[in-house]
């Protein structure tokens, strides 16, 4: 049984560590503000210019000045700030968020990632993913694990332009969590889902627990 788009943000959210700063890309990616876990101390950052993001608000409570980079709006906490989207980017390009999790086409069994190109479609660029890739500490890649049309998005190469190369450390799909390091391993597989059909809807290889000796408690990265 397939991950719903929450669960998989709940379970990118456990991968947040107390004391984090991290940038939420558009889609799935933002309801990881509404999954982090009771007790846990992280400082969501978005890229147009807030520091400090609450989780969605409720329904008519929502004000329209309080959005984040996907245009939708978000709530503010106590410790909440505000500056200019110059003022973002310095603290992307200047290393200073821990994890970004952004949302994707293509991941390639190398860690490379391409986010911004859609087929068929014309898009501007690849904008503030292109800082992120290369100025956050760790990537998370969050997305379905194939495409509509049934084509496997975890490749052996991406076919889609990239965002970035090698940058990618973890990935999470409707189907089961893989880590990507010299190789891509799985880590959780999702409720029912089968290693045969992980490897029949997967392109790259990937070790598991049978064939790659001990590995890290299933549910949370090595």
């Amino acid at each position: 049984m397939a991950w719903s788009r929450d669960q998989m943000a709940a379970r990118a959210a456990r991968e947040l560590r107390h004391g984090d700063h991290v940038t939420l890309g558009i889609g799935i990616p933002t309801l990881v503000a509404n999954h982090i876990p009771a007790g846990l101390h992280v400082i969501l950052q978005s890229e147009n210019g807030m520091l400090g993001v609450g989780p969605f608000p409720f329904a008519g409570e929502e004000d329209a000045d309080l959005i984040n980079a996907s245009k939708q709006t978000v709530s503010q906490l106590a410790h909440s700030s505000y500056f200019s989207s110059a003022d973002s980017f310095a603290m992307i390009r200047g290393g200073h968020i821990d994890m970004a999790i952004l949302g994707a086409m293509e991941v390639s069994s190398s860690g490379d990632i391409a986010s911004w190109s859609v087929p068929g479609g014309t898009i501007k660029g690849m904008g503030g993913a292109m800082d992120l890739v290369a100025g956050a500490k760790k990537l998370i890649a969050v997305m379905e694990h194939v495409a509509k049309d049934g084509r496997p998005r975890l490749l052996d190469q991406c076919r889609l332009p990239l965002t970035g190369s090698g940058c990618v450390s973890l990935v999470i799909t409707d189907l089961g969590v893989f880590s990507v390091g010299k190789e891509m391993r799985l880590v959780e597989s999702a409720p029912g889902v089968s290693i045969e059909e992980l490897r029949a809807k997967t392109e790259a290889i990937f070790l598991t627990q049978e064939n790659s000796g001990p590995s890290s408690p299933i549910g949370r990265s090595p």
